[in-house]
């Protein structure tokens, strides 16, 4: 069995990130448009590798996590959001995901956070049920939120106690 290990992102980690997300874009989990070159960097002003977490199976980057503040208010700073989540298709179905999610649980707590929210895609089920298994409730749906491939999807709130 194939061990994952969980990292802090490092500078040197933009192109790979970059290519992870581009192989693996598809509207079932994005509402951004296909990524066509010239490509932008991954990190950015707004978004680090202080903002990301890494997996790696047998020394090769193959997800990420990021976490980040919902909105810039003091009033919910006790709050973290995951803001990015991606698991290359080869490494799906082999618990790389389930241990993005624990370390970026351990890491929002670590942060001093409360709560943990994210959105995910109302077609999306494979992601929803793992977060539902690792204890975030559907705290809201907001129906017909966006147009993919011809069809209205649901955007689904979820979050849990930290």
């Amino acid at each position: 069995m194939q061990q994952t290990y969980i990292r802090a992102a490092r500078a040197g980690d933009d192109d790979v990130l970059a290519r992870l997300d581009r192989e693996n874009w598809s509207t079932v989990h994005s509402v951004q448009p296909r990524p066509a070159p010239p490509h932008e960097p991954f990190f950015s002003d707004r978004f680090g590798p202080r903002d990301h977490l890494v997996a790696e199976v047998d020394g090769q980057v193959v997800g990420y996590v990021r976490l980040g503040f919902p909105t810039p208010l003091a009033v919910n700073a006790h709050v973290r959001q995951i803001l990015g989540f991606v698991v290359d298709g080869q490494a799906r179905g082999k618990g790389v995901g389930r241990e993005l999610i624990r370390a970026v649980v351990a890491e929002a707590r670590r942060q001093g956070a409360r709560r943990l929210t994210l959105r995910v895609l109302g077609h999306n089920a494979p992601a929803r049920a793992l977060y539902e298994s690792e204890g975030f409730v559907t705290e809201g749906v907001l129906p017909g939120e966006f147009l993919l491939d011809g069809k209205y999807v649901d955007d689904v709130l979820m979050g849990r106690p930290l």
